[in-house]
């Protein structure tokens, strides 16, 4: 997926968002192809990303840590100068999260079948719901 513009991107994605791919580790491994950093922003403690990451053999340029997402987006925008910062979400307090930090949005549906990336089912997000509750322990 190359929308057209700049491959100088830093492109973030919402936790919950990749939640919805049937593939997180190839959507990173794709995104890195023409994005020039990737990472995870999250209101969930770190170790819950950690957590997803680790499993989901994700290596991350950034993650939001134990911040805000708009804190995050804004500290990373200011770390990765690109000429553009693209949040993936998916509803519309992620669009509204994207608008204030003067980020471009682009909802997961959009950037699935741009990119060719496979959604999940939702047996398979509610499995994955089940395991992240019980775990405790990056």
């Amino acid at each position: 997926m190359d929308g057209g513009g700049s491959s100088d991107m830093t492109l973030a994605f919402e936790l919950e968002t990749l939640k919805e791919l049937a593939n997180p580790e190839a959507v990173f491994s794709d995104a890195r192809s023409w994005s020039e950093y990737v990472g995870v922003i999250s209101e969930k403690p770190t170790y819950v990303v950690t957590n997803f990451t680790r499993k989901n053999r994700i290596r991350q340029d950034f993650f939001s840590g134990p911040r805000g997402r708009e804190e995050s987006l804004e500290s990373v925008k200011n770390q990765f100068q690109t000429d553009r910062h693209v949040f993936v979400g998916q509803s519309e307090a992620d669009e509204s999260l994207a608008e204030t930090a003067d980020w471009e949005f682009l909802p997961i549906e959009s950037a699935a079948e741009a990119a060719g990336w496979e959604l999940s089912t939702d047996d398979e997000t509610g499995e994955d719901a089940e395991v992240e509750r019980r775990d405790d322990w990056p």
